[in-house]
């Protein structure tokens, strides 16, 4: 029995749908998703490239925006360049083991990303709660140990929701109703009791936001009390200037999430959940380099001796 239920699932192929019930948008759509995909490319490319090159952005604070950026990249690269091959070709199938691929890389950026935003919200709780302990506190092995349990967190993560799908059979063709490979949209066509990877959505996928969600919203207790016990209103305001760009990109990402847990599972409601999911998996992305770019001089300074150069160069 087993055996036939690998062998059927190896058999089986998926269909992504995404937005081929508008054939009249699709060259619309195909350009709009490629150049949110080139300025999310260049813009997380060229934030990783400014904290590079500039030794004032060399602090905890940028390391970890710049890890940010990396996976940003990948995020965006896992899910657009597919969406783009999906508008323009006939034939939207793929096999089992290409679906679950592009789920793990997906699963992986996704949970890396709230880990990280809830690591950044420490690092500024540190940095205006405890700031003459702060590079003490927040040393470069502290970081280094930070990220890597960041992204040990999103494998692990992904890994257990991965092997969780790899225990179901799938049976000829399926319908994936998305742009992506997603787990509900994987679990909904397994021909096999989903009692189990039902559960572990259920468990990790809220302990992973309800975790990370604690973290940030404790940080920003502990800094809204630290700041308003503050007499100087210049000091204020730089305090929460530093906190701006973070918790612009957590209202963004968070916001989205939960706007997709609120949405009802029924038929009626898979137009407004794919909109939800490329603003999830496709815009924010491309909005976090520009949100810290803009609310931040010390990358915008940066940013402007670069294209001074650039052009200085040219020129001669």
């Amino acid at each position: 029995m087993m055996i036939s239920d690998k062998n059927q699932s190896s058999t089986a192929i998926f269909i992504l749908l995404g937005f081929s019930e508008y054939p009249e948008f699709q060259t619309l759509l195909f350009l709009l998703f490629l150049v949110i995909y080139v300025v999310s490319v260049m813009g997380n490319l060229g934030m990783i490239a400014i904290i590079a090159v500039n030794p004032k952005l060399h602090t905890p604070m940028y390391f970890f925006l710049k890890h940010l950026s990396i996976v940003d990249f990948c995020y965006s690269t896992v899910v657009t360049p597919k969406l783009l091959e999906n508008i323009v070709a006939e034939d939207r199938t793929m096999s089992i083991s290409t679906c679950l691929t592009q789920f793990f890389f997906f699963a992986t950026c996704a949970f890396t990303d709230t880990f990280m935003l809830a690591v950044m919200a420490y690092d500024r709780f540190v940095a205006i709660c405890n700031p003459l302990l702060y590079m003490v506190i927040m040393s470069q092995k502290c970081c280094s140990l930070l990220m890597a349990a960041a992204y040990s967190w999103g494998v692990l993560f992904s890994l257990l929701f991965t092997f969780s799908l790899l225990t179901l059979s799938f049976c000829g063709t399926n319908i994936i109703n998305n742009f992506v490979c997603d787990y509900s949209g994987i679990l909904y066509n397994a021909c096999s009791d989903k009692h189990f990877s039902e559960l572990i959505l259920f468990i990790f996928a809220n302990f992973n936001m309800f975790s990370t969600l604690i973290v940030i919203i404790s940080s920003y207790i502990f800094i809204f009390v630290t700041v308003m016990k503050m007499h100087s209103v210049r000091a204020r305001h730089k305090a929460f200037s530093t906190c701006g760009s973070h918790l612009t990109a957590v209202g963004v990402f968070y916001g989205t999430v939960l706007f997709l847990y609120c949405i009802p599972n029924t038929k009626s409601s898979w137009f407004t959940k794919n909109v939800g999911s490329v603003f999830y998996a496709v815009v924010i992305p491309m909005l976090n380099p520009l949100i810290y770019t803009l609310r931040n001089n010390e990358v915008k300074n940066t940013l402007r001796k670069l294209i001074h150069l650039q052009i200085c160069s040219e020129i001669l």
